[in-house]
């Protein structure tokens, strides 16, 4: 799906502050780095179910090498100092033929300006240009903000009170 690879919109958050939605870029990496750097033991524990601090040169490559048919992840980036922040991400990765999975994450300092709204919203546009039937998530029970979020963009949230976890499912067709 080359447009999902040439993505980029601008959008306004609800500060007023412009950031732009693009398709992630293999010379992105080191920000991408710096990004993960600069986020909370609470935004990574919730966005990967587990403590984590670091990622080894394999998990970095599943997050670098999209091919925006299978794997599609795009960026939220802000203009600092004179340079490019990632301030966000998100991506969706096809689990079987018509689903794909869900996940993203703001950096602290970003969460509650529509980030993740915008963020999510592009996804699903991509998911249904690219015939997706079905994006799902599993997200933290305590992760409140982003099952809102989901709920409100209009997911059903099925909760797995044995592992406390909720699953969010949104159909793109019919």
């Amino acid at each position: 799906m080359p447009e999902a690879a040439e993505f980029c919109v601008t959008e306004r958050l609800r500060d007023g502050r412009q950031i732009q939605i693009r398709a992630l870029r293999p010379g992105d990496e080191a920000e991408m780095r710096a990004a993960v750097d600069r986020a909370s033991a609470q935004s990574l524990y919730q966005r990967f179910f587990g403590v984590k601090r670091g990622f080894t040169e394999k998990e970095v490559s599943f997050f670098m090498n999209v091919d925006f048919a299978s794997h599609v992840a795009l960026i939220a980036v802000t203009r600092e100092g004179g340079r490019d922040r990632i301030i966000g991400g998100g991506r969706y990765v096809v689990t079987t033929p018509g689903t794909a999975e869900l996940a993203f994450t703001v950096e602290d300092v970003y969460q509650g300006l529509g980030v993740g709204t915008r963020l999510l919203r592009h996804l699903i546009e991509l998911a249904r240009g690219g015939r997706l039937r079905e994006l799902t998530a599993e997200v933290l029970a305590t992760n409140t903000a982003m099952l809102r979020l989901f709920e409100k963009s209009g997911f059903h949230l099925e909760a797995k009170p044995q592992d406390g976890v909720v699953r969010a499912a949104l159909h793109l067709t019919g």
